[in-house]
C-alpha cells in the first residue's frame, strides 16, 4: 500500500532521516543545491550524482529509498502523542547545538523548555555513583541554586550521577532536560519513568531517534554529542577510566565548551576518568560552584551581598573601602588609592583585613569585590 504524502517540511525531514547515510553534512549540501527538502526527492539522479560529495552511492540510496510509509507511521504517532519537534532549517532550533557541526536534523521532545536560557550545564558521571560523587553532584546542584544561578540542568536519565542530577534539579525547581538514546514511546531505564514524567512537567525529554528506537548501545554514544552541544559547559561527576561521561567531555571540548570534572582519590576506580580529564587539560579542576563561576564569569546573584552583617567593629577607613565596593560592584586596588587618597601600603592592609573576616574577595587582576 503506498503511504499518504504528507507535503510538509516534517514529513519530507522524517523521510530524509530514513535514508541511510544522509547526516547534517549531506543535507545541507543537497538542500543548498537542489532548493528545499522535498525536492532533494524529486529531483532527477544524474542531477544528484553531480551535486559535490553527494556522489552515485548516495544518490541511489534517496531515489530508491523505501521510507514513506514509515515517515507518514511517525507523523501519526508525533500527532497522536502531541510530540513537539525542532528542525535544523528553523528559527527556533536550539542556537547552542546548531553551532555544533554534527548536529541532528531533527529534535524531538515532550515538555516545555526554553533550549536558548540564558544558562544550560550538562551534568554527567558514571552510572555507579559513590557517596562522594552523590554529595558533589547534590552540592553543586544545590549552590547553582542557592547562588541565583538557576540555570536549566542536562543529563542522560541513566543510572547514577544522571538520575541524581535530574532529581536534585528538581527537588530545587530547577528545569531539566533528559536526552534520550530512544524514540519517545518509551522510557528507559523503565525505573525511571516517573521521573521521567516529573522531568516533561518541568523540562523536557529529548531525543532525535524515531519512535520504535531501541535503547541500544551505540544510540546512547550518538546521543552524547547532543548532551554536550545543548548546554554552555559540561561536568563530569565521576567516571571510570572509560564511559560515557568522558565521551561526551571530549565532544564537549570538540565543541569548543568548557569542561569541569571533580577530583577523586587516586585509588578509586571511579575517580580514574575525572583525574585523567584533569590531567591531560581537557578538563578544569573543580571543588565547588565558585570554580564554575569563575571560568564561566557568572556572577553570584544571589542575596548574600544585602544579607551580609558587617561587623560592628570595623574602623572608619574599613567602612568606608566598604561603601565604595559595594557601589562600585568591582574595583581595583588602585581607584580606590584615587577614591580615599589612602597610600597603597595601607590601603593593601585594610583589604586584607576585609578579605580575612570574609567580606571581600579579590579577582585576577587585583580587582576587588563583595564576598
Amino acid at each position: 500500500m503506498q503511504a499518504k504524502i504528507d507535503d510538509t517540511e516534517l514529513f519530507w525531514l522524517i523521510s530524509l532521516s530514513l535514508v541511510d547515510g544522509i547526516g547534517i553534512k549531506n543535507a545541507k549540501t543537497l538542500i543548498s543545491y537542489v532548493g528545499g527538502i522535498k525536492e532533494i526527492f524529486t529531483e532527477k539522479q544524474q542531477k544528484l550524482i553531480r551535486i559535490p560529495g553527494i556522489g552515485e552511492i548516495t544518490a541511489n540510496k534517496i531515489k530508491n529509498a523505501n521510507v514513506f510509509n514509515r515517515a507518514e507511521q511517525e507523523m501519526k504517532f508525533i500527532e497522536k502523542y502531541k510530540i513537539n519537534y525542532l528542525s535544523y532549517f528553523n528559527n527556533n532550533y536550539p542556537t547552542r547545538l546548531k553551532q555544533c557541526e554534527d548536529a541532528p536534523l531533527l529534535l524531538f521532545y515532550k515538555g516545555n523548555v526554553n533550549f536558548d536560557y540564558k544558562k544550560l550545564i550538562t551534568i554527567v558521571g558514571t552510572r555507579n555513583l559513590t557517596a562522594y560523587g552523590k554529595q558533589n553532584c547534590e552540592q553543586l546542584i544545590t549552590d547553582l541554586k542557592e547562588r541565583g544561578h538557576n540555570p536549566i540542568i542536562i543529563s542522560g536519565l541513566a543510572y547514577g550521577t544522571d538520575i541524581c542530577a535530574h532529581k536534585e534539579a528538581l527537588k530545587h525547581g530547577l528545569q531539566t532536560i533528559a536526552v534520550l538514546g530512544h524514540g519517545l514511546d518509551r522510557v528507559y531505564p523503565a525505573l525511571h519513568t516517573n521521573i521521567a514524567k516529573e522531568i516533561i512537567n518541568n523540562g523536557a525529554l529529548v531525543t532525535e531517534f524515531l519512535s520504535e528506537t531501541k535503547p541500544d548501545k551505540q544510540n546512547f554514544i550518538k546521543r552524547n554529542r547532543i548532551v554536550a552541544g545543548l548546554s554552555d559547559c559540561t561536568v563530569v561527576i565521576e567516571s571510570g577510566e572509560k564511559g560515557g561521561s568522558l565521551i561526551t567531555g571530549d565532544i564537549a571540548n570538540s565543541y569548543n565548551r568548557d569542561v569541569f570534572a571533580f577530583p577523586g582519590n587516586i585509588d578509586n576506580k571511579y575517580s580514574i576518568g575525572c583525574n585523567k580529564l584533569i590531567k591531560s587539560n581537557k578538563a578544569s579542576l573543580i571543588e565547588n560552584v565558585k570554580d564554575i563561576e569563575y571560568i564561566m564569569s557568572w556572577e553570584n546573584n544571589s542575596n548574600q551581598q544585602t544579607k551580609l552583617i558587617i561587623p560592628p567593629n570595623l574602623t572608619a577607613d574599613e567602612k568606608n573601602i566598604y561603601d565604595i565596593i559595594k557601589e562600585k560592584k568591582i574595583i581595583n586596588i588602585d581607584t580606590l588609592c584615587n577614591i580615599t587618597k589612602i597610600t597603597s601600603s595601607e590601603i593593601s592592609v585594610i583589604l586584607l583585613n576585609l578579605e580575612l573576616q570574609n567580606i571581600i574577595r579579590v579577582n585576577p587582576g587585583n580587582m576587588y569585590k563583595l564576598a
